[in-house]
């Protein structure tokens, strides 16, 4: 299946998504699956979207709330590098991570 056969079937399925959006979606679906040519079956289509739809709302979740953390961190004046601390940057690293781990093949080690 070639990248615009799949933004179309994408389509159809989120109709209300922006062109970017199905963009992003296909490159996260393509990227999931070895083998493209299964993406023909509806089912098998419908079955890596709605995994890469979790993992996605997962990750986005994970990387708004260190987000809330960090900006939080940055409000506390001088960074004096607490052990709080240091586990609040290493899950925005780990969060990070799973962010490129959606958008490419190669697993990301954060």
């Amino acid at each position: 299946m070639k990248c615009h056969e799949l933004a179309e079937k994408v389509s159809q399925l989120r109709p209300e998504l922006s062109p970017t959006d199905v963009a992003r979606l296909c490159l996260m679906i393509l990227n999931q699956e070895e083998d493209p040519s299964r993406l023909e079956d509806p089912k098998a289509l419908h079955a890596v979207w709605q995994n890469v739809s979790f993992r996605f709302d997962a990750a986005t979740d994970q990387h708004t709330a260190v987000s809330r953390e960090l900006d939080s961190l940055l409000n506390d004046g001088p960074v004096e590098f607490t052990p709080d601390q240091l586990w609040t940057l290493l899950r925005a690293v780990k969060v990070q991570g799973q962010m490129l781990d959606l958008y490419t093949r190669d697993i990301a080690f954060a």
